[in-house]
């Protein structure tokens, strides 16, 4: 949600602002701003609503500077408009205030401290930037005084991420963060900031990281950590091995279709990454060690990385046979579940900045149980506070609607299952060819793919009319059909529900009326016959109906038959088909396949 960037040293700050706040997009945003400033002219603050399209059209020539702040926001205190766009400046035109999150005090800040201030907006943010100058020009302190006294009114309760400049410290930015992503690009003869590594790639590869409760004040050739007593902190810098260009579209029109292709690839390179010649896993030992301490694992995950939750859960209790639990992170962290006396936790989580999954883990390390998170981003804040961390390798997602980090975590789930099967003398999982496997599902994957012109007609067929649909399955089918459904709803902005077959006429027949159409994804053989069955009831009552179905388990009229492989890995084959019909649905509707509305790629308020 929400994006920084932040520039100071370079004389073509505009630029980098700009493309850093393009590569934000993704995280979805209604309006966008900068604001820069030199020593050596005047400065500008441009806001816009809408696209960064809208705000570079803004910015004319004279409009440059070496030092800046940008910011694409997504409202939350306060209608879209200008005025509420980022970023938010004191009343006397001194300061100047880019914020993630949400501050929950507000109110209570402005009623003690900001009587008679004049504001301009609805947003908590102008709260925050008007207290710096209150504290400056009240109370004569300094901008880094007045900027940590802020700090610690806004309290430990609230998210953000603040980059502050001042307009009589041109060169300078105050950063700070509690909950929210932020990062230091480390450039030549000049410094960046940003909440994504892959908006300032263009300038560095090199990051260092912010922990919560730290400032830091950032000169073009110098950076100054403190800790929340005062206390400096040296850290030293980590590398991103990635192009530039990585986080490009490339041939594709949309980075969804981009990242869909990508998957058979991703299934290679977890496969070379994670096992040796022999289909050995190769998994820290000393993370092994500790599962097999635990009785029971609990997956914890939100959207997509609970749906593979899902699926890992059948892997783990198949190859290990240890009882798994699978829990949305917003309702586990305030439930108050009852533990079992030696748990292991598993995060799922793209970004690793989801602020639902980081709450629970927070409680988990007070209560100093083990944990481990599968995530695509390395030094991200979930990977950061476990004990154990394991890479997705996917590369950049971008696409709000995630497509290849759900199969990378079911693909690492088994990996992990398959080495903790072994471990525990499991027969399944010493016998279970992984290997051997991936490579089939790689192949599976692209040849599903190659079929995207038939699966672009079905998606014409039987969706872009409707208002609602309706996938069904049993068994990991089930958990497919829920992850499906989601893809479908996220950007064609059809009503699409996932449901266990057998719940059918406990309720949800209801719904089915004449044309609904009802996708039916049977790839397990205990359960197909129950699930034709299933699907032949909404037939009966007029819904459309269409099949995707395993290759073994075929019969004549299937709409779409699926590879064959091991039952255990056929939701990496089965999500493929309804991920494009997804993709081809919102097409068809003329609209944005990567930004849906409403939505943003990584959630990083509760």
């Amino acid at each position: 949600m929400c994006g920084i960037v932040g520039v100071t040293g370079n004389k073509n700050a505009v630029n980098i602002l700009v493309h850093g706040l393009q590569k934000l997009e993704y995280r979805g945003y209604d309006s966008a701003g900068i604001y820069v400033t030199s020593d050596k002219g005047p400065d500008h603050l441009v806001k816009r609503t809408g696209t960064i399209d809208n705000l570079k059209k803004a910015l004319t020539p004279e409009i440059k500077g070496t030092a800046g702040i940008g910011h694409t926001r997504w409202a939350t205190n306060g209608v879209v408009n200008r005025a509420n766009a980022h970023p938010q400046f004191s009343q006397d035109d001194r300061f100047y205030l880019v914020h993630n999150g949400v501050i929950e005090n507000y109110k209570e800040l402005r009623a003690k401290y900001l009587k008679g201030v004049k504001f301009t907006s609805q947003t908590d943010t102008e709260v925050v930037v008007q207290l710096v100058d209150h504290f400056v020009v009240k109370d004569g302190m300094t901008t880094k005084q007045a900027f940590l006294k802020t700090l610690g009114l806004v309290g430990q309760g609230s998210g953000y991420a603040f980059l502050l400049m001042d307009r009589e410290e041109p060169d300078t930015l105050y950063l700070a963060k509690n909950k929210n992503p932020l990062l230091i690009g480390v450039g030549k003869d000049c410094n960046v900031v940003c909440s994504d590594s892959l908006a300032m790639l263009n300038v560095t590869h090199n990051f260092l990281e912010l922990h919560d409760g730290e400032m830091v004040v950032v000169k073009p050739h110098s950076i100054h950590i403190q800790d929340k007593n005062g206390n400096p902190v040296h850290r030293k810098p980590f590398h991103i091995n990635m192009d530039d260009k990585d986080t490009g579209k490339g041939p594709y029109p949309y980075y969804m279709l981009k990242e869909v292709n990508e998957q058979p690839n991703i299934m290679r390179k977890l496969t070379t990454l994670y096992l040796d010649a022999k289909g050995k896993p190769k998994i820290d030992h000393k993370l092994l060690d500790k599962m097999n301490q635990a009785d029971r694992l609990y997956i914890i995950g939100a959207g997509t990385s609970y749906h593979a939750g899902l699926v890992g859960k059948n892997l783990f209790e198949k190859l290990v046979h240890i009882p798994t639990e699978v829990h949305v992170s917003s309702e586990f962290a305030y439930a108050d579940p009852i533990l079992s006396k030696h748990p292991f936790f598993i995060f799922l989580t793209q970004s690793g900045e989801t602020a639902d999954s980081r709450v629970v883990l927070t409680n988990v390390n007070k209560m100093h149980y083990p944990s481990l998170t599968i995530t695509n981003v390395d030094h991200s804040t979930l990977s950061r506070e476990a004990d154990y961390t394991l890479l997705l390798h996917a590369g950049p997602e971008v696409s709000v609607a995630s497509t290849k980090a759900y199969t990378s975590q079911i693909a690492v789930e088994a990996v992990l299952a398959k080495a903790l099967g072994e471990v525990k003398g499991r027969q399944i999982a010493v016998d279970f060819n992984l290997r051997h496997q991936l490579s089939l599902v790689a192949t599976g994957m692209q040849s599903v793919i190659d079929q995207h012109a038939k699966i672009n007609q079905m998606a014409k067929k039987y969706f872009v009319k409707s208002y609602n649909a309706f996938y069904l399955g049993r068994g990991t089918d089930f958990y497919v059909a829920l992850e499906a459904a989601l893809k479908l709803k996220e950007i064609s902005y059809i009503q699409a529900e996932g449901f266990a077959s057998g719940e059918l006429k406990h309720g949800p027949i209801a719904l089915i009326q004449k044309n609904t159409p009802v996708v039916g994804i049977i790839t397990q053989k205990k359960t197909a016959a129950l699930s034709r069955s299933n699907l032949e009831e909404t037939a009966s009552r007029g819904a459309k109906t269409f099949t995707i179905v395993r290759r073994a388990l075929a019969k004549p009229g299937d709409s779409f038959i699926l590879p064959d492989v091991d039952e255990m890995l056929t939701p990496l084959l089965s999500v493929i088909p309804a991920q494009l019909l997804a993709y081809y649905t919102s097409l068809n509707k003329g609209l944005n396949v990567d930004q849906p509305r409403n939505l943003a790629k990584s959630v990083t308020v509760e």
